[in-house]
């Protein structure tokens, strides 16, 4: 089973960007699908960004439409969300998390989850 370790979180001003990744451990990390959810204090975890397992299908939150890319590389095994003029409201710890090869948008539809790397936007 893929193992999963997020990192590139941090403080950045409203408007900046971030790029997170998560590295992934087996050899068998082409054969899923990856999502970024993120999780606010007092909030539901949500989906952030969906790629499937050739990155040929993705699906996207409609806040961060056209301001996040979720993207992969499987010859790295690793995924990466490109975070783009970032807003107060992004503040949230994001996870990554895997499973079979299509997208799916619940959080009870992922079997695999990494710890989480903190992101916090401030005005």
């Amino acid at each position: 089973q893929v193992q999963l370790v997020e990192s590139g979180g941090g403080l950045v001003q409203a408007g900046g960007s971030l790029r997170l990744s998560c590295a992934a451990s087996g050899r068998t990390f082409a054969t899923y699908a990856l999502g970024w959810f993120r999780q606010a204090p007092g909030k539901e975890r949500e989906l952030v960004a969906a790629i499937n397992f050739n990155g040929r299908n993705t699906v996207y939150e409609d806040s961060v439409k056209g301001r996040f890319t979720i993207s992969r590389d499987n010859a790295k095994n690793t995924v990466f969300l490109q975070m783009n003029s970032l807003r107060l409201e992004d503040t949230a710890v994001y996870y990554c998390a895997a499973r079979g090869v299509a997208v799916a948008t619940t959080p009870t539809e992922y079997n695999t989850w990494g710890q989480g790397t903190q992101v916090t936007v401030s005005s």
